[in-house]
């Protein structure tokens, strides 16, 4: 099989995202509201818990072990606060990567009813984990541009750019979750692997410190990760008000789109096979 000789066009990325946009924004709205069914709280939960674990590592990071960054580090090195607005930052664009991907392997194992329905479109089924991770995302950074007011920390300009950084991730995020359903549903350990992986990408990952503060021979094969380099630059125009860097975004850019399209097409071509299994 090549997996590029296909009918599949490229823009065919967003088209499901497009002609079923209400149908996936129903979706995404009964994903939020049913994590919080049942609770007293409900939706409230969903800014209580970015609240309560900025305040756990703003007490735990600056009071009990005092930690500082060096100059070399980053920018406030003398900031009491630098390091948990560091791990804050950093676990946000983990999280939204590790939600989403943990939950691919069993997308369509936890639908079964719709692979029956041939009607029902089973390529939006990753948009409606992205949806649903990106709102609680989407709060957890108004926490933190929140917590930033409180403590008098710059707001810089250059935060509009944001948008621009995270897309490409939500790109290949998209790419590797076609793939893992797809592939979830023929080889049900993957899950079990994935859960592994994404474990060793949280500790290969600069959340708990700058990619800045290793050593140079290092640094380059821990930009390998995917998430190093959208981390970096999250934090580098959100806490340190630099611009993007341009030329690595033009690169993440292209490879996100072909791996989007690459889990796209994989998705199109084996989910013909998902009743049989099934």
């Amino acid at each position: 099989m090549h997996l590029f000789n296909t009918t599949t066009p490229f823009f065919d990325i967003f088209l499901s995202l497009k002609r079923h946009y209400p149908l996936i924004l129903q979706l995404v709205k009964r994903e939020v509201i049913s994590r919080y069914r049942g609770s007293l709280l409900g939706l409230l939960w969903s800014f209580l818990n970015p609240i309560l674990m900025l305040a756990v590592y703003t007490f735990v990071f600056s009071v009990i072990f005092k930690v500082r960054l060096d100059q070399e580090a980053g920018v406030y090195y003398d900031d009491q606060f630098a390091f948990a607005l560091l791990l804050f930052a950093g676990l946000i664009i983990f999280n939204l990567f590790s939600e989403c991907l943990s939950r691919a392997p069993g997308l369509i194992l936890a639908n079964v009813n719709y692979v029956k329905k041939i009607i029902f479109p089973l390529e939006i089924l990753p948009w409606v984990t992205l949806g649903a991770t990106l709102f609680h995302a989407g709060i957890s950074f108004l926490v933190l541009l929140a917590f930033l007011l409180m403590i008098d920390h710059p707001i810089y300009w250059t935060l509009v750019y944001l948008p621009i950084i995270i897309f490409p991730l939500l790109l290949l995020i998209m790419g590797l979750s076609w793939l893992l359903a797809s592939i979830g549903v023929f080889v049900r350990d993957i899950g079990q692997f994935i859960g592994l992986l994404l474990t060793v990408l949280l500790f290969m990952s600069p959340i708990f410190y700058p990619a800045s503060a290793l050593p140079e021979s290092v640094r380059d094969y821990l930009f390998l990760n995917p998430l190093t380099f959208i981390i970096e630059q999250a934090r580098a125009v959100i806490l340190y008000g630099q611009l993007p860097d341009w030329a690595g975004l033009a690169v993440y850019y292209m490879v996100a789109l072909l791996v989007a399209w690459g889990g796209l097409i994989w998705f199109e071509k084996t989910r013909k096979g998902f009743a049989d299994v099934l």
